[in-house]
């Protein structure tokens, strides 16, 4: 093996760590986000029966919607439904924000492997902005309030921001968003008569 041998094996690995790993990691995120559509298309009343697992439903519904942009199903709903009738709302928040978490990793992937794709409206390029300048507080404060949260983790990809510090301060946010809540909607059925 000479020289040239070595070069050209250099300059595939990198073609391949430069264009190819993070084509893959886009795909990835596209097909988990496209196969949680179709397995909710397919079969709606799995949210149902995942309710049914308690704590562990929490987690996985939570992890579920937030993997994918396209449900028509409310993470809040869900959160709100399950403090009320579990024992305790801090583990439901607790749950519900690990799942989140995790869920939230497809956006962040995708802004990651193909930020070159991304369509820059004057709501990115504003996000983008405060995402720029506040960092990981910025991702705690938009996953705390997640009414939009899904181009805050497509932007922290693309700003390639430490996987680390991304996560936890999407579970940060998140959780204290889903304690809350919990905590809400448990008091206030509580509170109701027939309900006790």
């Amino acid at each position: 093996m000479d020289d040239t041998d070595t070069s050209r094996r250099r300059t595939a690995l990198a073609w391949l760590r430069r264009k190819m790993i993070p084509l893959l990691g886009l795909v990835a995120a596209l097909v988990i986000m496209g196969g949680i559509a179709y397995a909710y298309w397919r079969y709606p009343g799995m949210f149902r029966e995942l309710r049914a697992l308690g704590y562990l439903g929490v987690f996985l519904i939570s992890l579920i919607l937030n993997a994918t942009i396209i449900l028509p199903v409310s993470n809040m709903a869900m959160i709100i439904a399950m403090g009320a009738t579990l024992p305790s709302p801090l583990f439901v928040g607790l749950a519900g924000g690990a799942g989140a978490a995790i869920g939230e990793l497809t956006g962040y992937v995708a802004g990651r492997s193909g930020r070159r794709l991304l369509l820059r409206s004057r709501i990115y390029t504003r996000v983008e902005g405060w995402v720029k300048r506040w960092g990981w507080i910025a991702v705690f404060v938009f996953s705390a309030f997640p009414f939009a949260f899904d181009v805050v983790g497509i932007i922290a990809g693309a700003l390639r921001m430490p996987l680390w510090r991304f996560s936890a301060a999407c579970w940060a946010g998140r959780t204290i968003s889903y304690v809350v809540v919990a905590y809400l909607a448990a008091m206030g059925l509580r509170s109701l008569p027939w309900f006790t």
